[in-house]
């Protein structure tokens, strides 16, 4: 944690704060390696304090190494453990705080600032460190694992949620903390939903199957996305799956140092336009994966962050189409030296179950 405060606080002293208290999740475990679910940290140019109640003062001292930690209390509150450290201007995640716990601070930290940090955190956690790439890559081998699984476990007749429910528990049966997020298993027409969590819909004869899944190992998330067909796929369906892979690879192929995540994007979106489906593909390609399952920075018409080394980012062209299905194909990529390197190693080819 020691280089992740150095580069926090020398960004403190580019925007001229003398501290900062920092409480969401997930920045809160970056900065502290605390894994609880309660508790400020509060970093000053030569300090680190990690703020919390009774619950978590024993969890917090074994996890919070270089820290300072502190009880609060109702005789002994948050805002007067704040005002003994006498910081003029204090930093505060202004895309996560409240109105209301704004205008706390401001109201009982009478002689101190609140300064925006302007994403400072999540510009920091774009590039992940090398122990982050491991736990990534190590979810990612999971979902892999269980992406294996499913194949031999799904049947005519099961409902998505069984399929789901066996993801689940074969992901935590293999390690995994819990999920990224609720699994989508969306068959037959409810695969051109691009967001269908799985339903009580029966699996049939014929059906597309999109299963777009991850899990969290030690706090990292991972997603992944196959399409597969239950049975013989149709014309069309091959002909919709092929665009959507042909996408999916010259995108990937383009991953690399120096390019913007609206470069990257365009490739996959002219692909798919020029067979005539743009319409059908409404969403970015990709995002940032890292602690939260949607990170900085953003393959799309609007990333416009250039990317670099140690980035971890998704590649998911899709195609959806009302009343047939869809197709969406993704990988979790992350950014090398010199290009890029894929964690999600499940095979992209049609498969035919």
């Amino acid at each position: 944690m020691i280089a992740r405060l150095t580069r926090f606080r020398e960004l403190l002293r580019e925007k001229n704060i003398d501290g900062a208290i920092i409480y969401k999740l997930e920045n809160r475990r970056y900065l502290s390696g605390f894994t609880g679910s309660s508790g400020y940290v509060v970093i000053t140019l030569n300090s680190a304090y990690f703020i919390t109640d009774f619950r978590y003062v024993e969890q917090a001292s074994r996890q919070c190494a270089g820290f300072e930690v502190l009880e609060h209390t109702n005789q002994k509150p948050l805002h007067t453990i704040l005002t003994g450290f006498n910081i003029n201007t204090m930093g505060f995640e202004d895309d996560f705080v409240t109105y209301a716990q704004y205008k706390e601070f401001s109201d009982k930290l009478e002689h101190t600032k609140m300064v925006p940090l302007e994403g400072a955190l999540n510009n920091l956690r774009k590039i992940k460190y090398e122990e982050e790439i491991a736990k990534i890559e190590r979810a990612a081998q999971i979902a892999d694992s269980a992406f294996d699984h499913i194949l031999k476990f799904i049947k005519i007749g099961m409902k998505e949620t069984e399929v789901a429910l066996e993801l689940e528990n074969f992901m935590k049966k293999q390690g995994a903390s819990g999920l990224s997020f609720d699994s989508i298993v969306a068959s037959g027409i409810r695969s051109s939903l691009p967001h269908g969590v799985a339903s009580d819909k029966i699996i049939e004869e014929g059906d597309f199957v999109t299963l777009d899944f991850g899990c969290i190992y030690e706090g990292y998330c991972s997603d992944m996305t196959r399409t597969i067909v239950i049975g013989k796929a149709s014309e069309k369906q091959k002909e919709i799956y092929s665009i959507v892979l042909d996408a999916q690879l010259k995108a990937l192929e383009a991953i690399k140092p120096g390019v913007t995540g609206v470069e990257v994007d365009k490739i996959a979106r002219d692909i798919i336009t020029e067979k005539g489906y743009g319409d059908y593909f409404g969403h970015g390609l990709g995002h940032g994966v890292g602690l939260e399952i949607h990170e900085s920075p953003r393959l799309s018409p609007l990333g416009h962050d250039t990317l670099k080394p140690g980035m971890i980012v998704t590649d998911e062209p899709g195609i959806y189409l009302p009343g047939f299905g869809g197709v969406r194909i993704e990988d979790l990529v992350v950014v090398t030296e010199t290009g890029y390197r894929t964690l999600s190693k499940s095979p992209k080819g049609l498969i035919e179950l």
